[in-house]
């Protein structure tokens, strides 16, 4: 459980006496993994922009390559630069999976420390106020929503791709 994995022993040294300072480590603990939490939100940002930027490019070189489509014997190879496209949105997926992941556990660290602090904004307010991601009524977590966006544009790849290698038949 990830609470007894969570806090250290801390019987028998200052903090047993001073609980003003153990307060205020847990506070600066606090700050600090929010603050790495946020990073991670952050990265997860910028690969969703990078994987963006390049499925966007590929498809406009697919567009204004699409007229010289038919200099391509045997058709079949189209099936090579297709696999690697597909390949990039399955590690976009997978990447958007890992980030996903990792956050879930930063915020769940977090509530465990709230439990610690005077108040638990984000655990006890924030977070079931929304319903904890399960009742979409109150909150479409973003991760839903992101992990459907390398699925599209996989199936829009094979769609292309079907297109290109039955029109060339």
């Amino acid at each position: 459980m990830m609470e007894d994995n969570l806090w250290s022993n801390v019987e028998n040294t200052e903090y047993s006496s001073n609980k003003e300072l153990y307060q205020n480590h847990i506070l600066e603990q606090y700050k600090m993994y929010v603050e790495m939490a946020d990073r991670i939100s952050s990265r997860r940002n910028l690969a969703n922009i990078f994987f963006l930027t390049l499925n966007s490019t590929i498809l406009g070189a697919i567009g204004f390559l699409f007229e010289k489509i038919q200099l391509i014997d045997p058709e079949w190879l189209v099936i090579f630069p297709l696999l690697g496209i597909i390949s990039l949105t399955v590690v976009w997926w997978w990447l958007l999976r890992s980030y996903r992941n990792l956050n879930s556990a930063k915020y769940k660290v977090v509530g465990h420390l709230e439990k610690r602090l005077p108040s638990s904004p984000y655990w006890s307010a924030e977070w079931k106020e929304l319903g904890e991601g399960k009742d979409l009524k109150k909150y479409l977590p973003l991760t839903v929503l992101e992990n459907y966006v390398p699925i599209v544009f996989g199936l829009l790849y094979i769609m292309i791709g079907l297109f290109i290698i039955c029109w060339m038949k």
